[in-house]
């Protein structure tokens, strides 16, 4: 298997592989707007990103994320994306706000009122429900441009001891690659699950193929989804005390 593992089994870059060493009790998963408009058939961008989520198998491998995270004990956080009314007094935005804020991505009333809110847009995909409403899962605060600046994840990560990411979610070239250099430039370790995430295909554009460049050539891992639920498998949720103080780890090639 290439060290870069992309969904479609290209040739690896000439670059390094980084070992990666997961420790019990500072990794966690985080996964970007596993929202309908994303990632449903109805969403509002399902006619740009539905082809690259189809071709990576997105929705199955996020899901299997989930449950591998939570069977092992590790940590789940979740960045969602959302727009409330005040949001569209923007007075300037780039190409994709822009395009976000006209069809009504994200959409909510605002942060206290859940009117409208099952089933919208803003939702999180049914099947991911059960694997978000759980004790394990921290839903952080909303990111409101691409990147974790504006929202509280490097605060709800920091709070909890983690240091690694493993990162997956939508979408690749803008929210998911955001919230990998972020983290990164806030010295936190990150590996981007390649076939956990997709973009936006255009005819002169393909977001998912930009994004993967700048995963390899900058995160310190990128695996596919069946060597990720194979990590954390390995990792024992009982050895989470011991770990505190580096005892613990499983080493990755």
């Amino acid at each position: 298997m290439t060290a870069s593992q992309h969904p479609r089994g290209k040739p690896d870059a000439s670059l390094p592989v980084p070992p990666v060493e997961l420790v019990a009790g500072r990794v966690a998963l985080v996964v970007t707007d596993p929202q309908n408009d994303f990632l449903s058939p109805e969403g509002v961008t399902w006619g740009v990103v539905g082809e690259s989520v189809t071709e990576n198998g997105t929705v199955e491998n996020i899901d299997a994320l989930f449950t591998a995270a939570h069977a092992g004990g590790i940590p789940v956080f979740v960045s969602p994306h959302y727009y409330y009314e005040h949001d569209h007094g923007w007075r300037f935005e780039g190409a994709l706000e822009s395009l976000m804020h006209q069809i009504g991505m994200f959409d909510r009333k605002g942060p206290l009122d859940l009117d409208a809110f099952e089933g919208s847009g803003a939702d999180w995909l049914e099947r991911y429900k059960p694997h978000i409403e759980h004790p394990n899962t921290t839903v952080v605060s909303p990111h409101k441009v691409y990147g974790p600046e504006s929202n509280d994840l490097v605060l709800q990560l920091r709070k909890r001891g983690i240091e690694q990411v493993i990162l997956a979610g939508m979408s690749a070239n803008l929210c998911t690659e955001s919230h990998m250099r972020e983290l990164i430039e806030q010295g936190f370790e990150v590996v981007v699950v390649s076939d956990a995430t997709a973009a936006a295909k255009l005819p002169e554009y393909d977001g998912y193929e930009a994004a993967f460049l700048n995963f390899r050539f900058i995160a310190s891992g990128v695996w596919n989804t069946a060597t990720a639920v194979d990590r954390m498998g390995a990792v024992s949720p009982s050895s989470s005390a011991s770990s505190r103080d580096g005892s613990a780890v499983l080493a990755v090639n």
